[in-house]
């Protein structure tokens, strides 16, 4: 019968099916429009640290620019070393509490994933670079202790008074506080734990090698000519980005990220 309610709850749902599927259609298109990018999606420079896997002491860098519509690598991978047990996913661009090991203060690890680059440093008072510079001074310090306001901050105790610096064991002017030694004789700061939350990791560098091989507090170290070609071809406005990862976890998300494809990066 025309009216019975069967019927009618049939032609109900014919007309109101259509609805729904427009209404779930326009919200995945907004969802979709509504999805947070990737942080360095602006970046055309891109500075990529593969190592073998989370233990590995060891490993390549490799510079690559974003050109036609993809990233070209830009000179062949040289020899690093990072943390005297490995990386592990530190506090960068990326996106947090990713599956594996995470990196904290003082474990001996150098922090994986993506970051941001900040300021050259180093031993003279100006560099081969674009990048904004510091000179480093005997007074100067990176901040490792937790506790303190000025944690992961390099600071200049002529301006804070040194009782800032206490505790800390990350005094910049290695060679004077070390018999000469050169390792930040030219750096750049990685920006890991930007945020500076206590007991995630801190003073997270590139920098020199005192010799081929020498693994690191938690930094990644290279020759003098790495670093001096890494820092001459650095702009600040190209964005750059500093990409660790072991080499299964960089195939895991590098198309996902934008990052070089796999095959790419060698």
């Amino acid at each position: 019968m025309p009216g019975h309610p069967m019927l009618l709850n049939r032609r109900r749902f014919r007309l109101a099916l259509p609805m729904a599927l427009a209404m779930l259609a326009s919200f995945a298109l907004t969802a979709s429009a509504n999805e947070s990018p990737l942080a360095w999606r602006d970046a055309r420079q891109l500075v990529l640290v593969l190592t073998a896997d989370w233990d590995a002491t060891t490993g390549t860098l490799q510079r690559y620019e974003w050109r036609d519509g993809r990233w070209q690598a830009v000179d062949a991978a040289a020899d690093i070393t990072v943390g005297r047990t490995g990386s592990a996913w530190g506090a960068g661009l990326h996106p947090a509490d990713l599956p594996g090991p995470q990196k904290r203060e003082g474990d001996g690890k150098a922090p994986a994933g993506v970051f941001a680059l900040g300021d050259a440093f180093g031993y003279a008072a100006h560099a081969g670079t674009r990048m904004p510079y510091r000179p480093m001074h005997v007074t100067s310090y990176c901040i490792d202790v937790p506790a303190s306001p000025l944690y992961n901050r390099i600071i200049d105790t002529r301006e804070t008074g040194e009782a800032a610096a206490a505790g800390s064991t990350e005094p910049m002017r290695l060679d004077l506080h070390n018999d000469g030694d050169p390792r930040y004789r030219a750096g750049l700061v990685i920006q890991h734990n930007a945020n500076a939350v206590p007991g995630a990791g801190s003073c997270i560098f590139a920098h020199l090698w005192r010799q081929p091989g020498e693994a690191t507090a938690g930094c990644t170290a290279m020759a003098a000519p790495t670093m001096e070609s890494l820092l001459a071809w650095l702009r600040p406005q190209a964005r750059p980005v500093f990409v660790l990862m072991p080499r299964d976890e960089y195939a895991r998300y590098a198309q996902a990220w934008r990052l070089p494809l796999p095959e790419a990066a060698r």
